[in-house]
């Protein structure tokens, strides 16, 4: 499927800024899953690109307003291009990337407590043995104990706080999933992306999770927990982490600016039908 992808985040200041860095996980990569056929993007000052630490395409910038400058009010954050995926889930890791186990470590945001604990034990049981049955097992476990709800949570829930509450978002649920996959001895990561769908635009911006079957070969199934499906032509993936602070498509930090307001707009599109899926917020 060829997607064309339009991602525009837009901030307003109450008061003059003076100074702004942020950290952009908003390139995506070639690999077997999908091929990058043309990506721009744009930011209001100087792009420097690194890779993460985790292997991801990342960008910095800053800006600082000089001593009787311009006052800045406003800026963006532009990201598009064109994207060509297959509908293969499996993934392999090039050798330089982290190793593995390294997912089976807790984070803030994905820390087990009992009832994590309890969830990935009844769906996989020994984790020697899970499967991709057993990961869909767990998937659909997951979406009927945190139903997708917009606005219950943010971007500081933990896995046990969506858990406890029983909703949440894609955000949270692949959270739930994570943390439920490592207390069972499974590494897992955290994924961020776009996902294609006409009858469900506000899932533009999407986030899923690859679990680790094959140590050794370094071989990850991804599973969208949100759709009960594994990983196919409809998915876009920007980066991966351990939880979404590791890879968030933009975080950063800022000095002035007084009350800030963001406006975020996201758009994907199969370039060869005519259905457009937007975003606003």
């Amino acid at each position: 499927m060829k997607l064309a992808i339009q991602h525009e985040t837009h901030y307003e200041y109450s008061a003059p800024l003076q100074y702004a860095l942020q950290h952009l996980c908003l390139t995506p990569q070639a690999n077997a899953h999908q091929a990058v056929l043309d990506w721009q993007l744009a930011a209001p000052a100087r792009l420097y690109p690194q890779r993460d630490g985790w292997g991801n395409q990342a960008h910095v910038w800053s800006l600082a307003r000089p001593r009787g400058g311009r006052h800045i009010y406003r800026g963006s954050v532009r990201a598009q291009g064109t994207v060509q995926t297959q509908p293969d889930a499996w993934l392999a890791d090039d050798a330089d990337a982290p190793h593995p186990t390294l997912h089976l470590r807790p984070t803030a945001l994905t820390a087990a407590d009992a009832q994590l604990h309890a969830l990935g034990r009844d769906s996989l049981g020994d984790a020697g043995a899970a499967d991709e049955r057993a990961l869909l097992r767990l998937a659909a476990a997951v979406r009927e104990r945190v139903t997708w709800r917009a606005g219950v949570t943010d971007v500081a829930t933990t896995a046990a706080q969506a858990l406890a509450l029983g909703a949440g978002v894609c955000q949270d649920q692949a959270h739930v999933f994570i943390a439920a996959c490592r207390s069972a001895g499974l590494p897992a990561r955290y994924v961020s992306g776009y996902f294609h769908s006409p009858r469900a635009p506000e899932l533009a911006s999407h986030a899923w999770a690859d679990v680790c079957l094959d140590v050794p070969g370094r071989r990850w199934l991804s599973i969208d927990v949100t759709h009960d499906a594994l990983m196919d032509e409809r998915h876009v993936r920007l980066a991966v982490g351990p939880d979404y602070a590791a890879c968030a498509p933009v975080r950063g930090v800022r000095e002035g600016g007084g009350e800030e307001s963001m406006r975020v707009h996201v758009e994907v599109r199969e370039t060869e039908a005519d259905a457009v899926i937007t975003l606003e917020s």
